[in-house]
């Protein structure tokens, strides 16, 4: 019987043991989970270290530094503990703007199926004539056609970045590309509408052949220009004479819907003149959305319009919707390209277009030479 005791007391004695060696091993585990390694910049969560909370709460909140080890920390060294310091990168980019033309926005834009697009321009007009109630009727003349075809091209661009960029940037590098492609492209094609030789592009306005012959008189496809009376100047007196000139010289159905179309190195010196009783000729918009206007039509800004010169074409008049037609294949299209150059990642961008005059009778210049 007492073997029997001891042996039942010894086997309760190794069971508390093992208990207490189990509690023992759970205990360790809890303190391997808590202090495991701190996570890495931009992970997010984690247990709050109580250390770090009455730091917060005394001492940065309400300003108690007592029990608070105060050392020497600057962001601005990186031995001093700027290396501990995240670097912050704002997720939008700024940028400088470039300078986009209106033409767009005033020109007639047209959407093709096909590179090859053709527009007929009747001239002439059909003649009519009078006769009485029972005299003959002779055969009166028809309308000429005359056909346009506006010079196109190809606009480009192929930006890369590498893959690694992609994946780690703090900002959307895809979407900044595209913004970016859109900018440039907005610009491009603004001041081939202007200035463009026609040559795998848009040919411009300005490049097409000018005569001061009237409507009628010259040669279809060529633009008439009225001089502004001095070389590289509007004449001393009575400068706001020259623009009216202009304006007259476009015929009344044009002028419906026709605006002026200048830099804004010549709008500054336009905006200064003024009429004999000292009220100025260019007056500001009183409404939003609405374009200042210059002797009752709007003005429009163009930066690729070139400064005032010697024989320089500065300033346009003229109904645009008429007069110039901008022919589009379709949107700007991109294509995303990672293979070609590994590791870059090639963004392709392309767009077809073209433009050209459609009416000559419908755009005016001013060109500012003596005659």
């Amino acid at each position: 019987m007492t073997d029997q005791l001891e042996a039942t007391l010894e086997m309760v004695a190794q069971g508390e043991r093992i208990e207490g060696l189990a509690q023992e091993v759970a205990a360790l585990k809890g303190a391997l989970l808590v202090q495991q390694r701190p996570a890495l910049d931009g992970v997010k969560g984690g247990a709050v270290d109580p250390a770090r909370a009455a730091f917060v709460e005394r001492y940065l909140r309400q300003g108690m530094e007592a029990g608070v080890e105060l050392k020497s920390f600057s962001g601005a060294s990186g031995a001093a503990g700027g290396y501990a310091v995240p670097r912050e990168i704002d997720q939008l980019i700024g940028s400088t703007l470039k300078s986009i033309s209106p033409i767009r926005s005033i020109a007639n834009v047209v959407r093709t199926g096909t590179a090859g697009y053709r527009k007929l321009v009747s001239a002439g007009g059909i003649v009519s004539g009078w006769a009485s109630e029972t005299g003959a009727r002779a055969e009166t003349g028809t309308p000429t056609f005359n056909e346009i075809v506006p010079p196109s091209g190809e606009l480009f661009a192929n930006p890369a970045a590498s893959q690694a960029m992609l994946d780690d940037a703090q900002f959307d590098v895809e979407g900044w590309l595209a913004g970016e492609i859109a900018r440039e492209f907005a610009a491009a094609e603004g001041a081939a509408f202007v200035s463009g030789n026609g040559t795998n592009k848009p040919k411009g306005f300005l490049t097409y052949t000018t005569t001061n012959e009237a409507d009628g008189v010259r040669a279809f496809g060529s633009l008439q220009y009225v001089a502004s009376g001095a070389a590289g100047a509007f004449p001393a007196s009575n400068p706001q004479d020259r623009l009216i000139d202009l304006i007259q010289s476009l015929r009344a159905p044009y002028r419906q819907g026709a605006a002026f179309v200048m830099n804004s190195a010549t709008l500054a010196v336009i905006r200064k003149m003024k009429t004999s009783d000292g009220a100025f000729v260019w007056q500001p918009s009183m409404m939003a959305g609405q374009p200042a206007t210059l002797l009752g039509y709007p003005v429009v800004e163009a930066e690729d319009m070139p400064d005032i010169a010697a024989n320089s074409l500065s300033i346009a008049f003229g109904n645009f919707q008429a007069g110039y037609v901008i022919a589009e294949r379709s949107d700007t299209n991109i294509l995303r390209d990672p293979f070609s150059n590994k590791p870059f990642v090639h963004f392709y961008a392309v767009k077809r277009i073209g433009g050209g005059v459609a009416n000559s009778e419908a755009i005016k210049l001013m060109k500012f030479a003596a005659s």
